[in-house]
């Protein structure tokens, strides 16, 4: 079990880590989602022992390692950015933690063998890593982590470089390895989309600070706060300032829409409304509202298509199935579905979550 009490980091006065607590049990995938510069690497470099806490304690099963080096800890690191031994093959690169570590022969080669075949590296194992694509660089580092059979295993956006084929095919590999391995595996992402498609746990960084922990689908549907529902969205959570007047949402004393039932408890006054832009559509549904909004601009990506407008002076974007190519400044007709509505205080606390799950 990997235990933070009240971990912090400053810099130039500066915290780039605020005090912090977070337990990490063994055999877990704990996802760290937040933009860059939200604090994830800083988090991980006390985690690892790269850097010691300038306040609180960091313990691994029980004793307090918080002094301790990262060469006297059980830990395998996975950056973006690859770090191989220039002069070894692939196979004496993935080996290298292994043979530090005395292992026999038959147990090294088949343990090389059997990540060099997980990643697609079998046909470059003699090859030296200057004659490997950068995506075979990035894997023969993961391949080193994983025969590590370290107790901490730290990746730090270890897809970001891989081809889409090959990175989809590892995060949905990735889960297996790691629940199988007994380790604690701390994983560092920008993108929602991984951290929904890797499960486990996550938790959601901003400015240095963990704004929620728990069961990534929980954080997802669940939000603490506006800012964790903000971090959890891509493309950008749609959101509106209004007043709850009775059964109706105001913006300026008009009227936007009717409050849905899930929300209808929530004492009137001021809130920000907020939904994910899947939510928003041009396609009519039953379940959904219908608004008036302008377009600004239409974004066509493959299969995929995002349509920002303006709506009571919110700017929104709809991500919808299929090609819509709209000219800017068109009057167009939008479809909410309201079941999907989360509502925040003033001061960004959650007063009312989604009525349904998606």
């Amino acid at each position: 079990m990997l235990e933070l009490r009240n971990a912090a980091k400053v810099v130039g006065g500066d915290f780039h880590i605020h005090p912090t607590d977070l337990v990490l049990e063994r055999g877990t995938l704990n996802v760290l989602l937040g933009p860059t510069l939200s604090g994830k690497t800083s988090l991980m470099r006390l985690m690892a022992g790269l850097d010691k806490p300038t306040s609180g304690a960091i313990l691994f099963d029980g004793a307090d390692v918080t002094g301790v080096r990262v060469q006297n800890r059980n830990v395998a690191m996975v950056y973006q950015q690859f770090i191989n031994y220039p002069a070894l093959t692939v196979y004496e690169n993935i080996a290298s933690p292994m043979r530090i570590a005395g292992k026999d022969a038959a147990t090294i080669d088949r343990e090389v063998r059997r990540a060099a075949d997980l990643l697609k590296l079998t046909p470059y194992l003699d090859r030296t890593p200057l004659n490997l694509s950068g995506g075979q660089q990035q894997r023969t580092a993961l391949a080193r982590a994983i025969v590590k059979n370290a107790s901490l295993v730290l990746l730090d956006e270890p897809l970001a470089n891989l081809d889409y084929k090959l990175r989809e095919e590892l995060r949905e590999e990735l889960p297996r390895i790691f629940a199988e391995s007994g380790a604690i595996f701390v994983y560092a992402t920008t993108e929602p989309s991984e951290a929904l498609l890797l499960g486990g746990s996550t938790a959601t960084l901003s400015e240095g600070r963990i704004t929620q922990f728990g069961r990534t689908i929980d954080v997802y549907r669940k939000p603490s706060d506006l800012v964790t529902a903000r971090t959890f969205a891509d493309p950008p959570l749609n959101t509106l300032a209004v007043v709850k007047s009775g059964g109706m949402f105001r913006v300026n004393d008009a009227d936007a829409f009717t409050v849905p039932a899930h929300l209808s408890p929530i004492a009137d006054g001021p809130m920000t409304i907020a939904f994910q832009p899947h939510h928003l559509s041009l396609q009519p549904s039953t379940a959904a509202v219908q608004l008036s909004a302008r377009t600004q601009i239409s974004e066509i990506a493959g299969s995929e298509s995002f349509v920002h407008v303006g709506f009571m002076g919110a700017r929104w974007v709809a991500l919808m199935h299929g090609i819509y190519d709209i000219d800017p400044d068109q009057v167009v007709e939008l479809h909410l579905d309201t079941r999907h509505l989360m509502a925040f205080a003033p001061d960004g606390r959650a007063i009312g979550l989604a009525d349904t799950a998606a």
